[in-house]
């Protein structure tokens, strides 16, 4: 008898979990948001904090919450989807998953749209809406007002997504931060349909009562933005109230931020200065927040749109000196890689790149995979084991999350490598386009299997370091003096695996068969995270806020030595 009602009692405890596994969530959205049926990346979120939606609450740091996600095509307004219960999800696999527990509860469709391309493959994808490719965000995009839900009792879930992201409203120019946009010749051809690119330009003083002055360009590398973050035109608010940056340890960290921003305008107004244009491209597209400044099978002709489309564009409108002797590049992590990247691909477009914490510039040091001597992303093989591999690290060398993990949050948010985030958009850039139209998988997101069929057209392309060995000889004599690398040894993405190997090969350079030094820098950073940028007398969370200022005076070094006759070098200092 005790043992029955033993297994009574158990089978009892186990109820929820049953119970669980029959509930159901049913999503709508209304006939007025659409006549026509949708095509998207639908995405149910699950949350504990009922302070903020869901929505905003979901990343790839161990503070995430919930997100499952599945792909919808030809949805009609007003009919109910049954939500997959094997629906991709992140951090939680299924949503049978769950443990029981209140909930907030929200979905959201992250809208595509069809393009036809003109290489013949006609695609879905996430167009930008000017919000930077970021789905919480993005102006059209539907979702469902936050409700309370009590995971585990079974009961069905209804939810409609009555409300709809607005556009977002254009932010107009000042007498500093000016705004350009162009359609790209380039990108629409390639696209089927009209495609833009845009820069914010940040103009010296006394830019307009000195019409016959031109400027050097230098060009700041980043993700997408719509302002310039780091110049503040008013002094700091003295009644901010302080918060703490746990990525930097450090408390009050947003008055820094005012603190040196409004500094940078002090330094950019001051008197008998040298004067720049400094430029933030904008070149969102279907697949991220930046193209990578390069061309792609699966992007279309970025590089060559910027450099023949955009910069000369830039340059006539605020007056550029106009020639690669005045142009530069500087930019971390992404921009890192772009400056890098643009230097070596269009090598007498600029005059030097300022490469901080640049994403993997070697691919046998794709963060801590050797993707040419390995066969899985995700596992080192063992004898008898397999260790698994970090993605993201603290600046203790904690794991803060697993490759593995990383992927799969990655492919909760959007399958054909539609996520908007990291490794798909590398992935989107370096591969061929696969036989679906969409980019090549250089591994099995399931499995960690790496392609190297697809491998080798990544080394071909943009392997940066293989692309320097390879065509030394003959694009070293354009690129001696222009290459300079800054990255933390403790770079948080593990960034400075790759900087070593190219360094090793720079430091060959100028030897007997190895054509010209390459007459750079490379400079780690001791304790630095990402994403360090070069001065070694200032901790991580300084440096990073004076990109503006921290090359001026190597910049005008190259220019003085390197301008040709006759070449403007007065008109710009005043």
């Amino acid at each position: 008898m005790r043992r029955f009602l033993r297994l009574v009692l158990a089978l009892a405890s186990l109820a929820p979990l049953s119970a669980q596994a029959q509930q159901s969530y049913t999503i709508t959205f209304p006939a007025a948001h659409s006549s026509t049926p949708l095509d998207g990346r639908l995405l149910l979120l699950f949350s504990k904090n009922s302070e903020v939606e869901p929505r905003f609450e979901i990343n790839d740091t161990p503070k995430t919450q919930i997100v499952f996600g599945t792909t919808v095509d030809g949805w009609k307004p007003g009919a109910p989807i049954l939500f997959p219960n094997a629906a991709t999800g992140y951090p939680v696999d299924r949503i049978s998953d769950i443990p029981p527990g209140d909930y907030t509860v929200q979905a959201v469709l992250n809208r595509y749209q069809t393009y036809h391309r003109a290489d013949g493959k006609t695609v879905k994808l996430p167009p930008d809406m000017g919000e930077g490719q970021h789905w919480a965000e993005k102006p059209g995009n539907f979702y469902s007002k936050p409700i309370l839900v009590h995971v585990g009792t079974g009961g069905p879930v209804a939810l409609s997504m009555t409300e709809t992201i607005p556009p977002i409203t254009p932010t107009p120019d000042s007498k500093y931060i000016r705004r350009i946009r162009i359609q790209s010749a380039l990108l629409s051809k390639f696209w089927g349909t009209p495609i833009y690119l845009s820069a914010m330009v940040l103009v010296p003083d006394g830019f307009d009562s000195h019409p016959n002055a031109h400027y050097p360009l230098v060009i700041f590398h980043d993700h997408y933005t719509n302002e310039f973050n780091d110049f503040r035109e008013t002094p700091p608010d003295a009644t901010l109230k302080p918060d703490f940056s746990e990525r930097f340890h450090l408390a009050g960290y947003n008055r820094i931020q005012q603190e040196e921003a409004y500094k940078n305008f002090q330094d950019w107004t001051a008197p008998n200065k040298p004067r720049f244009l400094i430029v933030k491209l904008q070149h969102a597209n279907p697949f991220y927040d930046d193209s990578y400044a390069v061309n792609s099978a699966n992007l279309g002709p970025y590089g060559d749109a910027i450099e023949t489309e955009l910069v000369p564009a830039i340059e006539k409108q605020f007056r550029g000196l106009g020639a690669g002797w005045a142009r530069f590049m500087y930019g971390g992590s992404t921009g890192g890689w772009e400056s890098l990247a643009v230097q070596i691909l269009y090598p007498t477009h600029y005059n030097g790149a300022f490469a901080a914490c640049p994403d993997p510039v070697d691919f046998h040091a794709y963060m801590t995979t050797d993707l040419y001597a390995r066969e899985n992303m995700f596992w080192i093989p063992g004898a008898n084991k397999k260790v698994e591999q970090p993605a993201m690290r603290n600046y203790l060398g904690q794991t803060l999350i697993s490759m593995r993990d990383n992927v799969q949050f990655e492919a909760a948010l959007g399958d054909h490598g539609r996520s908007g985030d990291q490794f798909d958009i590398w992935q989107a850039v370096y591969s061929p386009v696969g036989p679906d139209g969409y980019p090549a998988s250089i591994f099995d997101k399931t499995t960690g299997t790496i392609d190297h069929t697809v491998l080798e057209y990544w080394q071909k392309n943009y392997d940066l370091d293989a692309i320097l060995q390879r065509d030394w000889n003959s694009v070293g004599p354009d690129i001696a003096g222009k290459i300079h690398l800054y990255v933390g040894y403790d770079d948080t993405y593990m960034l400075n695996n790759a900087v070593y190997l190219m360094e090793d090969f720079l430091k060959t350079t100028g030897t007997p068969g190895h054509g010209v030094p390459y007459g750079g820098e490379v400079t780690y950073g001791p304790k630095a995270e990402h994403c360090w940028n070069g001065d070694p007398t200032q901790p991580n969370w300084y440096t990073r806020l004076h990109y503006n200022q921290m090359y001026v005076t190597k910049i005008l070094d190259r220019i003085a030595n390197t301008a040709p006759a006759g070449a403007d070098l007065t008109s710009w200092k005043y």
